[in-house]
């Protein structure tokens, strides 16, 4: 998958690490590991600090973002690498929605970047589709639309209750993310650029993107693009995903196609994101949950999260260390040293350890 190394590349960066709850505790080790090893043995070594931040602390200390944790992490630190959050005993997710999605708003980390990339002819449900045909990015605007929490209820809990979710959509807003994708398309030399939204039924807010995207259409002609609604592009991705390479949409559709789209590459348990502002602070999470289904066993697939680690050193401008972690996690496949859920028999951490040694020996 093409990238835009978003950093100058220096000698070292500081990352802050919030593993969060289930799985994310146990992959999200495995990734530092790998990541030490590739750096390491590169001498270009990364500081990682841990942050306790998920349901264990909010059940404990009733704390969510601690004062002065966006600030902090603004300044402080080059990026996030983030497990994932969902606890059954927060039944609310309250802990998750003032963690994940306030560091999105409150660092304006306005582009989810989502990569959607087969890496072994297997691994799709779909017939006779190769690597060649599923290999495409969804950019998934990230401050706005319904994820906001504007909204409210009227006589919850009756009869007569009425609830009501509003979609907000700023020109600024939707003009910075298609541009962004245009721009991403551009400087990787890809030549087709799909913008999906509903605006035959949500007749203002994406009368916004049909406007937005005509108008900024017109500066890329040297990018092919087009619009389709989101429920063709739902369909297309299906039938056909080799016709894609960009596609840019709103935060809800975003969620929902970007999944879609990791389902045909292989599911969640290799499915990586990244959420930035170019040149700020940014937060790299894989798209998988917490998984209390199967936390605490040894067997979470730590791939999507190292994965994430190669978007997150992309970022830093350590293309070339990146590079070897995609790699390392190709020859995983190869050799189907893998967790169960891909057909292996490895546990979580042998799988780590593997691709640790793979990374310090391509580094070298």
């Amino acid at each position: 998958m093409a990238k835009i190394p978003l950093r100058d590349g220096g000698p070292t960066a500081r990352i802050a690490v919030i593993p969060g709850d289930g799985i994310g505790k146990e992959v999200t080790p495995e990734a530092v590991k790998v990541l030490r090893a590739v750096t390491q043995s590169a001498r270009r070594p990364l500081e990682f600090v841990e942050f306790d931040w998920g349901a264990e602390k909010y059940l404990r200390d009733g704390v969510t973002l601690p004062d002065g944790a966006v600030e902090m992490l603004r300044d402080e630190f080059d990026a996030i690498l983030f497990g994932a959050l969902g606890d059954p005993r927060v039944p609310s997710n309250q802990h998750a929605a003032d963690i994940l999605l306030g560091l999105r708003f409150k660092l304006d980390l306005y582009v989810n970047a989502r990569p959607v990339e087969l890496l072994h002819d297997r691994l799709t449900p779909l017939r006779d589709r190769t690597q060649r045909d599923i290999r495409l990015i969804v950019f998934r605007e990230n401050t706005e639309g319904l994820y906001v929490g504007v909204g409210g209820f009227f006589k919850k809990g009756t009869s007569d209750e009425i609830a009501v979710q509003e979609d907000v959509n700023s020109r600024k807003g939707v003009e910075r993310i298609i541009r962004y994708a245009f721009e991403y398309a551009r400087q990787n030399k890809l030549k087709r650029l799909c913008m999906s939204d509903k605006s035959n039924a949500m007749s203002f807010a994406h009368d916004l993107w049909q406007r937005v995207f005509k108008e900024v259409r017109k500066e890329y002609s040297d990018v092919d693009s087009r619009h389709l609604y989101i429920d063709t592009l739902a369909m297309e991705i299906v039938r056909d995903p080799g016709q894609f390479d960009v596609i840019v949409t709103c935060n809800l559709f975003g969620d929902i196609i970007s999944d879609l789209g990791a389902q045909l590459a292989g599911g969640l348990g290799l499915a990586p994101s990244a959420n930035i502002h170019p040149g700020r602070t940014s937060l790299f999470e894989p798209v998988h949950g917490s998984a209390p289904n199967i936390a605490g066993k040894g067997i979470a697939n730590p791939l999507g999260s190292i994965l994430t680690s190669a978007m997150l050193l992309d970022f830093l401008g350590w293309s070339r260390e990146a590079a070897i972690l995609r790699d390392g996690v190709r020859a995983t496949l190869l050799k189907n040293y893998l967790t169960s859920d891909l057909g292996g028999d490895k546990r979580t951490a042998e799988v780590g350890d593997w691709l640790a040694d793979f990374a310090a020996k391509h580094s070298a």
